[in-house]
Order: structure tokens, then sequence, then C-alpha cells
């Protein structure tokens, strides 16, 4: 009996992962074609329309936006909506969190060397951590507030979206040769990720 719960539980985590990622992966293509289907139906028509033609409009959508924030005057256009949300009572805290957990999962606001090993002062305790920002930039609160010397480094939790955000001594931490996006991935994961790896300098 134990050995086949062993084994159950086996397949249950071969196969979960790969269930969640298709619910996923199902949900994302279904909420793009009901939003894109009926616009499609009314320029070429319902006889022209073939399943899949909303998710490529969407995929060319994202392409020409992203192609055309190369440029301030738009990018800032593009950035308007998102801007707007953030005023708003109801969607600020939604809009803002998802916004943020977006940029923190794609490493958008982290220098490529930015990853670092914290130890905490006065104790033998090491984390993975992401240096967020440092002293001596003027106009920005957070820096204006940290003594020389010092980084704010932000540190994501396992399992969670979520973290801690500390300030401690330049000292206290040691780079590490690892992209942002990997560090969050191998941190969130509680170091389970099979295909990531980091070297100190």
């Amino acid at each position: 009996m134990k050995r086949t719960l062993q084994y159950l539980f086996k397949g249950l985590a071969i196969l979960l992962p790969i269930v969640v990622t298709f619910a996923l992966l199902q949900w994302l293509l279904v909420t793009i074609e009901t939003w894109l289907k009926p616009i499609w139906i009314t320029l070429v028509g319902e006889a022209s329309y073939f399943p899949g033609l909303a998710f490529i409009s969407f995929l060319a959508i994202a392409l020409l936006i992203g192609f055309s924030s190369r440029w301030n005057f738009i990018d800032s256009l593009w950035q308007l909506p998102g801007k707007l949300m953030t005023r708003l009572p109801l969607l600020r805290s939604l809009y803002g969190t998802i916004n943020d957990v977006f940029e923190m999962m794609s490493g958008k606001n982290f220098a490529e060397e930015s990853v670092v090993l914290v130890t905490l002062p006065g104790s033998n305790l090491r984390l993975i951590g992401i240096i967020t920002k440092k002293s001596g930039i003027k106009g920005d609160r957070l820096s204006e507030l940290m003594e020389e010397d010092q980084v704010a480094v932000f540190l994501p939790m396992s399992y969670n979206v979520g973290g801690y955000m500390v300030i401690v001594p330049g000292d206290c931490v040691e780079s590490l040769t690892m992209k942002p996006a990997d560090a969050l991935q191998l941190t969130i994961s509680g170091g389970l990720g099979k295909n990531h790896s980091g070297k100190t300098d």
C-alpha cells in the first residue's frame, strides 16, 4: 500500500504541472478568442473566419506595440491606459499588483549584474536577492534615505508572489553571475528548479 501511494504521488507530481500549464494556456487562448473573434467576424464575415485567427492577430498586435514603443512619444501613448488605471481606486491595487508581478518575473527593472548573495548583519544566514537601489541617486526618495554604501535588496519568497525589501551595507552582498529572471525563478521554486545555475564571482 505504501509503495502504491508513492507511485501515485510521483505520477501526480509529473501530471499536475502539465495539466495546470495546459489549463492556463487554454484559459488564455479562450479569453483571447472570446474578445477578438466578434471583431474579426464583423470585419471579414463568419464564413472567412477560422479558429486561431484571433490569437494570431493578438500576437501581431503585441509585436506591433513592442516595435512602436521604440519611439518615446508612442511609448507614452501605450502607457496611458496603465497610468489611468493606477489612478482609479478600484483598479489601482489589482492592476498595480499584476503589473509588478510581470515586471518582477521578467526582471525588467533590474540591472544584469544586480543578483547578489546577501549575508544578513550579525548572522550566518545567506539569501539570494536582487539589488533594486543604491545610495546617492538624487531625486530618488528611497536612495536619499539610505546611508552611503548601503544598498536596497529585494528578497523574493519561495512559492509565493512577494518578498521583502531590506537595506544592508554594501559589504554584506556578494555578486552572483546570474540573470535576475533566473534568480527569481530559482528562489520562488525553492531551489527545486532543474535548469538554473549560478556562480559566485
